[in-house]
Formats: structure tokens, C-alpha cells, sequence
């Protein structure tokens, strides 16, 4: 492969201004709807006694995980010696840290009282995986900003195969700790599950890659850079493989909760009740967030398409948040088993499936983190040297001069 060379964006277009401007306007609204929920409390949103997590953990949840998903690109090139995505590497490691960012960002906004933040940062309880996802997310920011560091400084290249491999094992780690959240909370039956962990790992790969094509692809789009059908085949094929691994790990995780009786109840109500989960998870993740997708990815027809490769994506993205709402929100509607093998009922609403409707604030301040996010990805594109100037086919494909 020959060798790659790296350049800022112009940035001076009355699109990228405008662009960037909407962005600002998406991230001060979601800044807003946080100081809005704050002032007035909870009781504005659609949350409640049962459902504490709402529509912002949805999105910070599903940033988190695909921040380090976002990571796979560098990881395959630098721990996988897969030499084609290697010039894809330092926007891999950028996006990652800013899909954290703006995860997080909505994390400590949907708090209640994020000055409480204060407490969580410096007393920890090592019992609590809350506890440890603090080390994990500030981790993550150090060891992949060292891991950029080495990439992009020519005298350290000679670290950056060892930087990645930590930053690999980190981000393994941090997937492992955030799905843990959820397979540790034997409470509720939809939650308590080994498999969760390695679910959210599969799941990173899919929702970081779906986010770094969407910006890749526009990036090179809207420049003139050119971007050639080899590399793209390759990550259309990645994406596919990643979606297929998703869709095995949610059909086992499924499948076992049917064969525990015990479970028979939520899984009921997730697959086949008359309420919004079932839908999310037959027409938003399985129709439009899977099933659409494998077929652009692994049919010829679509073969190498910009606009064909960045629809697979938004649709793993849309079937994303689908299945992040089914997990967090449905998991919270079921009612608690306080005493199995008996009905339970009472004034604080024990025995009975909850509503949320989430609002307007909640859904703009998940939006202000994913425009953060992308704001935060579009600025330093335009001042530091992120992009290579040419991904053709004879800068990329190994085997270009041989057919030429």
C-alpha cells in the first residue's frame, strides 16, 4: 500500500458553516431541555417512580457503546494488521472519543443534579459496576488519546501497534462494564442476563461503525475527496458481519429467556403484546435495522454505493436506538417478580406494566449529544489532520497495480 497522506479540510463553505451552525443550534437546545428538566424537576418528563431511566439514557447508552465500537476501524488495522484500514485509523480513534463525549454528556445532564457528578468522581464503591464504568469511561479518554498521539506523531509510530492493542483491551473492558449494567440487575427479568456483556460488545461494532461511515462517506462527499469502491466494498461487508453477529446474539438471548419459565411473562410482552416494544422490535431492529441493511450490504446491486452504504447505516442506527428503547425503557415497563408464583397489587403501582411517553426535552437533550458529538468530529477534521487525501483504489487496494 502506498503511503498515506493526511490533510485538514478547507471548512471555509457556506455548507460546512451551516452545517456546523445547526449542529451548535441542536447541541444549545439539548443544553436548554437539560436546564429546563432541572429547573422545573422530573415530573416534566415522561419518567416516573418505575421508568427512571428515560429517552436521554436511551441515547447516551447507545452513544457510549458505539464510542467504542467507533474504535473497531483503528483495531483492525493496528492489532488485526488488516493494512487496508490503517489510513482510516485516526478519525477512528477521533470518533470514538467524541461519541464518549457526547454519550456522556447526556448522562450527567439526565442526572438530576449533575453537581452530585462531584461525588461519583471522587468516592467510589467497589461493589457497584456504577462505580467502575467512572474508571473505565475516564480510561477510555486517556488511552485513546495516547493511541492518537502515536498515530499522529511520525517519531511515535513505532508505539502505536501497542497503544492500540491497550486501547483494544479498554474498549472491550468498557462494553463489557456498560452491558454489565444491565445482566447485573437480577431485579428485573428482561435485564438479569450473563449474555448481556457480550451483546453490547457485538452491538458496539455495529452502531460505531454505522456513525464513522455516515461521517466518513459525507466527509469525502462533500469535499471532492475521492473515496474508491474497494475500501468501501470492505466496510460495507464489515458492517453486514457485524449486523448477522448482533442479530445471533439477540436470537440466543431471546431464545433463553423462553426457555426459563420464569421469563415466559416479559418476553411475552416484548415480542407479542399489543404495545409500543413489540413493534420497536419486529418493524424498527429486525425489519429496518436488520434485515433492510444485510440486504444492501450483501447484495451485488448496492455493490460500492456512497448513498446505498450510508442508508445501511442510518437504518443500523435507527434500529439501534430501537433496540436500546426495548432494553432500557421495555425492561423497566415489565413489573418487578417481588413474589414469583403470586399476583401482587398496590397502591405504588406493584403488578402493574407502566406507560412512559417520553417528551420534547428528553429527546432534544439525547439529540444535543449526537450533534455534540458530530460537531465536535467536523471541527477537528478542519484543524488537525485527521482525513487522508485520497482513499482510491490505488492508494488502498494491495492488489490495484497488479490488475492494472
Amino acid at each position: 500500500m502506498k503511503p498515506t497522506t493526511f490533510r485538514e479540510i478547507t471548512g471555509n463553505s457556506k455548507g460546512y458553516y451551516m452545517l456546523l451552525a445547526l449542529l451548535g443550534l441542536t447541541v444549545a437546545a439539548g443544553l436548554g431541555s437539560a436546564w429546563y428538566m432541572e429547573h422545573n424537576g422530573h415530573w416534566v418528563t415522561g419518567m416516573n417512580n418505575q421508568i427512571v431511566w428515560g429517552m436521554p439514557h436511551v441515547f447516551a447508552v447507545f452513544l457510549i457503546v458505539a464510542a467504542s465500537g467507533a474504535l473497531n476501524v483503528a483495531s483492525m488495522s493496528s492489532v488485526f494488521g488488516k493494512t487496508s484500514y490503517k489510513p482510516l485509523a485516526p478519525l477512528s480513534g477521533l470518533m470514538a472519543i467524541t461519541l464518549l463525549t457526547g454519550g456522556l454528556m447526556v448522562l450527567v445532564l439526565d442526572l438530576g443534579r449533575p453537581d452530585r457528578l462531584i461525588v461519583a468522581m471522587t468516592t467510589y464503591n467497589f461493589k457497584s459496576i456504577f462505580a467502575w464504568n467512572m474508571i473505565l469511561y475516564n480510561g477510555f479518554f486517556l488511552i485513546v488519546g495516547i493511541y492518537l498521539w502515536t498515530m499522529m506523531q511520525r517519531n511515535l509510530n513505532q508505539y502505536s501497534k501497542t497503544a492500540g492493542f491497550f486501547a483494544f483491551l479498554w474498549r472491550l473492558a468498557l462494553t463489557t462494564g456498560t452491558g454489565s449494567i444491565f445482566g447485573f440487575i437480577v431485579a428485573r427479568q428482561f435485564y438479569d442476563a450473563a449474555i448481556m456483556a457480550p451483546m453490547f460488545i457485538v452491538m458496539s461494532f455495529a452502531f460505531g461503525l454505522a456513525f464513522f461511515l455516515i461521517f466518513l462517506l459525507a466527509a469525502y462527499k462533500w469535499t471532492g475527496r475521492e473515496i474508491g469502491s474497494y475500501l468501501i466494498n470492505r466496510l460495507q461487508k464489515l458492517l453486514g458481519l457485524f449486523i448477522a453477529a448482533v442479530l445471533l446474539f439477540v436470537v440466543i438471548f431471546h431464545l433463553t429467556n423462553l426457555y426459563v419459565t420464569q421469563h415466559h411473562g416479559v418476553e411475552d410482552f416484548i415480542l407479542a403484546g399489543d404495545n409500543i416494544y413489540s413493534g420497536l422490535f419486529w418493524v424498527g431492529y429486525l425489519l429496518l435495522g436488520t434485515i433492510f441493511p444485510l440486504i444492501i450490504c450483501y447484495t451485488s446491486a448496492f455493490r460500492a454505493s456512497i448513498g446505498w452504504t450510508t442508508a445501511a447505516a442510518i437504518l443500523v442506527i435507527a434500529g439501534g436506538l430501537s433496540q436500546m428503547y426495548i432494553i432500557i425503557i421495555g425492561g423497566q415497563a415489565f413489573p418487578l417478580d417481588m413474589f414469583p408464583g403470586k399476583e401482587v397489587s398496590s397502591s405504588f403501582y406493584d403488578g402493574v406494566i407502566v406507560t412512559y411517553s417520553p417528551t420534547a426535552p428528553e429527546v432534544m437533550l439525547g439529540l444535543g449529544g449526537v450533534a455534540l458529538a458530530f460537531a465536535a468530529t467536523l471541527f477537528a477534521v478542519k484543524i488537525l489532520r485527521f482525513l487522508p487525501l485520497s482513499l482510491a483504489n490505488a492508494k488502498i487496494d494491495p492488489h490495484h497495480s497488479a490488475q492494472g
